[in-house]
């Protein structure tokens, strides 16, 4: 079921009215989370996502906060709390030195909450846009523990190691894409521009074309006509993507896809179960209650293939059964993982295991990275040069031709 945004409005233990915004299926998965967090709602109304009445984000323009900015207000925040500052303090510090203006405003609301005397995971849970269910869960099992300070640096390294693996990711990407860009801006600027001069001048000297010159002009006299709607097309795409590419119908097509990739679907792969042991081990040494982990990290890992495995082992452990069982019943998991988090099972080291399979899995990652670079930039390279070398042997043809009748 497609997601969609919410505005709320609830009251606080104050009776002061905070407001925010939720992404969910409908109005009641709205209200009983609100619920499950100890609050009323007083108004739930759905935000139109599409149409003129649009927030348009503009990149650097943007209220949206980072992964990176909650990195390092986690870690500051641990780092102030170790040394002996106040949580309300610490707070108070944050929302004054925070560059973010958007965070905060957010870390402010958060430490009014706390003044009131609500706990720091219901006050950041009041802010599900913002904070991941991750980082809200894994402070209250800290505030239980008595161990916050320790738990907001093991939130903050998980962040920054997500970071790291986005960052990996888009350095393999970066250059392909850029390549596949520059190849089709100047095919396409070879066909509107360079073909139609030489098409005017084989039109002057007359006689019959070569197929493969035939061709060519035959694409060219087509993209000047459909070149408009074919950039509408793109843009049109483009946005509805951006707005609908998290949609659950969507991403139950999209997800599995991916895995299937040729060549690139072993890195999604990859990418998946780093993030899902990371995360996974990093609720476990937080301490946060196994089923209740099992129903978060499926979420974290960034593929609904995982997802609904992680449901299904979760709906198994419930029952009784041992957490490494169900999963060999997944294909998405290796072996290894299987492996490993049953030796953690059977020892009572399941953190330290998963940890372990996680930066495995973040090495796996950077290697395949770098075997994909390697891959990609010859192929692309000639990919480039035989398109633009056989557009201008196309043109050059009828010109052979010429000469030949000529001697």
């Amino acid at each position: 079921m497609a997601t969609k945004t919410f505005e709320y409005a609830v009251r606080d233990r104050t009776g002061k009215l905070v407001k925010g915004r939720v992404e969910a299926s409908n109005q009641a998965a709205v209200a009983n989370r609100l619920r499950e967090m100890g609050m009323a709602a007083v108004s739930i109304n759905e935000v139109s996502t599409g149409g003129l009445n649009t927030e348009i984000k503009v990149p650097g323009l943007s209220d949206k906060v980072s992964l990176k900015d909650i990195a390092v207000m986690a870690r500051q925040l641990a780092t102030m709390i170790n040394s002996g500052l106040s949580l309300l303090r610490a707070l108070t510090i944050l929302a004054q030195q925070t560059e973010s203006k958007a965070l905060a405003k957010v870390v402010s609301q958060v430490r009014n909450d706390v003044e009131t005397g609500v706990a720091l995971s219901t006050a950041l849970g009041r802010h599900p846009q913002v904070f991941p269910p991750l980082m809200i869960n894994m402070v209250k099992a800290g505030e239980v523990g008595g161990f916050l300070d320790q738990v907001l640096v093991s939130v903050a390294g998980n962040f920054e190691a997500e970071l790291k693996l986005r960052g990996k990711v888009k350095s393999a990407m970066t250059y392909p894409v850029v390549v596949f860009v520059i190849a089709i801006l100047a095919v396409v600027g070879m066909l509107l521009f360079i073909v139609p001069v030489f098409e005017n001048m084989f039109a002057s000297l007359g006689g019959a074309l070569p197929a493969p010159t035939q061709f060519l002009v035959f694409l060219s006299d087509v993209l000047r006509y459909a070149i408009g709607p074919i950039v509408i097309a793109i843009v049109v795409f483009a946005i509805w993507w951006s707005r609908h590419k998290n949609d659950r119908a969507l991403r139950e097509k999209v997800d599995p896809f991916k895995l299937k990739l040729p060549v690139f679907g072993n890195l999604f792969k990859k990418i998946a179960i780093a993030r899902f042991t990371r995360n996974f081990g990093a609720m476990l040494h937080a301490g946060v209650p196994l089923l209740q982990a099992l129903d978060i990290v499926g979420e974290t890992s960034g593929n609904i293939v995982v997802e609904r495995a992680t449901k299904a082992v979760q709906e198994s452990v419930r029952t009784g059964q041992s957490l490494a069982g169900p999963l060999t019943e997944h294909p998405i998991f290796p072996p290894m993982v299987v492996q490993m988090m049953a030796v953690g099972e059977d020892t009572g080291a399941l953190d330290t295991m998963l940890g372990k399979v996680a930066d495995f899995y973040d090495q796996e990652v950077e290697a395949t990275t770098e075997q994909l670079t390697s891959l990609i930039e010859p192929l692309m390279i000639v990919v480039l040069g035989s398109l633009i070398g056989g557009m201008i042997i196309a043109l050059y043809m009828p010109i052979f031709s010429i000469f030949e009748l000529v001697q």
